[in-house]
């Protein structure tokens, strides 16, 4: 995928599990033309890791090994923190 194909993108953030829905979708929905096309290519890269895992970063439960994919995990936290709960 490449930052500016949206559609890919929001297709891409659907995960069918609704933790990780309100998680991700929230955040492109939101903050994803704001932020840097270093950070659109590291949440590109988050997009295509296993629910599973994700399900742990995003939850504070694990963080990624990757120092980059543990970035954009803490962006996703912290910017889903200050707008509050959205639902989808």
């Amino acid at each position: 995928m490449r930052i500016n194909d949206k559609a890919h993108i929001r297709w891409a953030c659907r995960r069918g599990i609704l933790e990780l829905d309100i998680s991700i979708m929230p955040f492109f929905e939101y903050e994803y033309d704001s932020l840097s096309d270093k950070e659109k290519n590291l949440f590109i890269r988050l997009l295509v890791c296993d629910d599973a895992d994700l399900l742990d970063w995003l939850m504070n439960k694990k963080k990624p090994q990757d120092k980059e994919l543990r970035k954009i995990v803490q962006i996703i936290r912290r910017k889903n923190k200050i707008r509050g709960a959205i639902s989808v």
